[in-house]
């Protein structure tokens, strides 16, 4: 209670000195979120889609087809292990240097890696050197990610009234569904207007021209967001502000880890109706991926609604327990509906309209359920480093690891993948109670 006293009173004081932070608003922060997390994910959707359609064409052109979108998605995954790197170098550019020259930096070399892979030579041309500069590219893209953490998410969480969490919570989120509607119709409309010849020799590189300009647009309106006197003081007041990661990881450790699987599920299930579907579609049906990629547009549509929905549902059940129900929901799911892929359009359609509406109620609420319980001073950093280790375990190798079981043990054990993260976040969220239940 006394220590609840002290932080009040420095958040007062904080406001005190800065008499315009009363003045912003959940709402005005929320703005700020969405179009941070549209451009990145848009961004992301716009790499994931041509691993399965374009690169294992031009980059790795010298092998089979399945062969060769194995190998594009291990390129895929390397953003994902290079990303808590980025959290490492720039956390400590935040220290030192703020985090408006952070931002600068990181939204800089996302861009620069972006518009690069738009650049990318051939196999065709200069044979390995392809592969390499596309690892390269991705790896680029990874630290920047890493770097690209604002804090704006956490900000809007705790300046969230009491009663509308959930609400805000969801708010986030929405840059997913939104990020992969503009991606998937914008190379549908390509695929629909173009030779196929005309397609892989040009027409996939403007996609990444357009995701670079949406990275230059996000940046100057975060960059507007941070570096205003009213938002550092919220930062301030909230303790938001970088910790060292040795100290947060000897205090908040755990803490940490739980909170990288609680989200597990969705995440798993994130990748699973995203990218593995579409390799699966182009690979093994007759199905075209111009026709799937507008299946992802109405799927990623309903997941718009399921995310609003989730924070209407979280304030009234609670984040934690929405979580755990839809994990136990996603288990269900993944017993029966991988196989609906192999069922034709319908069937695949079913499959991705079930999975993107639990995709959106559990991935909804997925963003610091199990971060508030940080320490302040380790809140910041130890919000970044979860969101990091979460993207990594729980969606960094899905595409490879569904593929590989889908293709050497059936559609069936595609599905225990996603079995396996429903258990994680299960697990987690009984592991999150028990120990507040011990610090009480």
């Amino acid at each position: 209670m006394a220590n609840t006293v002290v932080r009040n009173s420095e958040a007062g004081a904080g406001m005190a000195a800065h008499p315009d932070a009363h003045n912003v608003g959940p709402a005005e922060i929320a703005v700020g979120v969405i179009i941070g997390r549209t451009s990145e994910f848009f961004d992301f959707f716009v790499y994931a889609i041509a691993s399965v359609i374009v690169f294992p064409h031009i980059v790795f052109s010298y092998l089979a087809p399945l062969p060769a979108t194995i190998m594009s998605f291990v390129v895929f995954a390397l953003a994902f292990v290079a990303r808590p790197i980025g959290s490492l170098i720039f956390l400590a550019v935040d220290r030192y240097y703020g985090r408006g020259t952070k931002l600068i930096i990181a939204l800089f070399l996302l861009g620069t890696s972006t518009v690069a892979v738009a650049f990318l030579p051939p196999y065709a041309e200069v044979g390995a050197l392809s592969a390499v500069l596309l690892c390269a590219f991705r790896i680029g893209q990874g630290i920047a990610l890493g770097g690209a953490w604002d804090g704006l998410a956490s900000l809007l969480a705790l300046s969230a009234p009491e009663k509308r969490r959930g609400w805000y919570a969801m708010v986030p989120q929405l840059g997913a569904p939104l990020g992969l509607m503009v991606a998937s119709a914008l190379f549908a409309y390509f695929l629909a207007n173009l030779s196929s010849e005309d397609f892989l020799s040009w027409g996939w590189r403007y996609p990444f021209f357009v995701a670079f300009a949406l990275n230059v647009v996000a940046l100057f309106a975060r960059l507007r967001i941070v570096v205003a006197p009213e938002y550092q003081a919220l930062f301030e007041t909230r303790d938001l502000q970088p910790s060292r990661v040795r100290e947060t990881l000897k205090s908040d450790g755990l803490k940490i880890v739980i909170g990288a699987f609680a989200p597990l599920a969705s995440f798993a299930l994130f990748h699973m109706v995203t990218v593995f579907p579409l390799s699966w579609v182009v690979l093994f049906t007759r199905e075209t991926a111009e026709d799937f990629l507008w299946v992802e547009v109405i799927g990623a549509a309903t997941c718009v609604l399921a995310v609003v929905a989730s924070g209407a549902i979280a304030d009234r059940v609670g984040r934690r327990s929405l979580l755990g129900y839809s994990a136990a929901a996603i288990a269900v799911y993944s017993g029966f509906a991988p196989q609906l892929l192999n069922a034709g359009e319908m069937g695949a359609a079913a499959f991705m309209i079930i999975g993107f509406i639990l995709l959106g109620l559990a991935f909804g609420q997925s963003s610091g359920a199990v971060a508030s319980s940080f320490s302040t001073a380790s809140r910041y950093t130890g919000s970044a480093l979860t969101s990091d280790l979460a993207w990594l375990f729980g969606a960094g190798f899905a595409p490879l690891a569904a593929l590989l079981l889908a293709t050497n043990f059936g559609l069936l054990a595609a599905g225990g993948y996603l079995l396996s993260g429903a258990l994680g976040t299960l697990i987690a969220l009984g592991a999150n109670k028990e120990l507040a239940r011990r610090v009480d």
